[in-house]
């Protein structure tokens, strides 16, 4: 637990006073984000979407639940609210448990995300990496091999942003306090959240148009 949160539960009085400090918190994060890279983040996915590339999602723990809850809103829930004919073609590494304790087992747990893409990939494809610290082993990894093929890497980041920011095309970066994952995790949750909605309502203004 490191300064920011530390010091919000030793001088909050009870949980109403930390509620208040925490959600101050995740304000102050929100309000630092780079707005340009969420418009960017958001291009590159609906770029994805147009030419039917695959948009591949990966992460370790909250991170990994971030990847497959931000597939299931980018992917299925979208399709539903829109019954567009070209729907987002996402895929998150982290939700096939056998695959990824054979690959752990077998090579490590380095090779976790990069192996399975290895086959997977095709050009024009995209990754978004999600790594608070943005220094995971397996992500880094998959997010270099993919780079060096000519994919783009998206990410969501944290603390410094570490090797991954470094890599990616487009970063969402929040900036923060080495150590506090929950209000990085919170963000980035949020930021899922957010350009879901956003392509909704940018695929119905399409179809509106006659565009599908």
């Amino acid at each position: 637990m490191q300064n920011n949160i530390k010091g919000l539960l030793d001088s909050a009085a009870g949980l109403r006073e930390f509620s208040k400090g925490y959600f101050k918190y995740l304000e102050k994060l929100l309000d630092e984000t780079d707005l340009n890279s969420v418009t960017a983040f958001a291009k590159e996915l609906e770029e994805a979407r147009q030419s039917g590339s695959t948009i591949f999602f990966i992460g370790n723990g909250g991170s990994a639940a971030t990847a497959s809850h931000m597939v299931n809103d980018f992917g299925t829930d979208i399709k539903k609210r829109t019954d567009t004919d070209k729907p987002f073609r996402v895929l998150s590494l982290n939700d096939n448990s056998a695959v990824m304790l054979a690959v752990a087992n077998d090579s490590g747990y380095d090779k976790l995300f990069v192996n399975q893409i290895k086959i997977l990939y095709k050009p024009g494809d995209k990754l978004v990496a999600i790594s608070v610290s943005g220094n995971s082993a397996n992500v880094v990894a998959a997010a270099e091999w993919f780079k060096a093929k000519g994919g783009t890497v998206l990410s969501l980041t944290g603390f410094d942003g570490g090797k991954l920011k470094a890599i990616s095309d487009v970063t969402i970066h929040i900036r923060s306090e080495k150590g506090e994952f929950g209000p990085v995790e919170d963000v980035h949750l949020v930021m899922g959240h957010l350009l879901s909605y956003w392509l909704q309502s940018e695929i119905q203004k399409q179809q509106k148009a006659g565009k599908r």
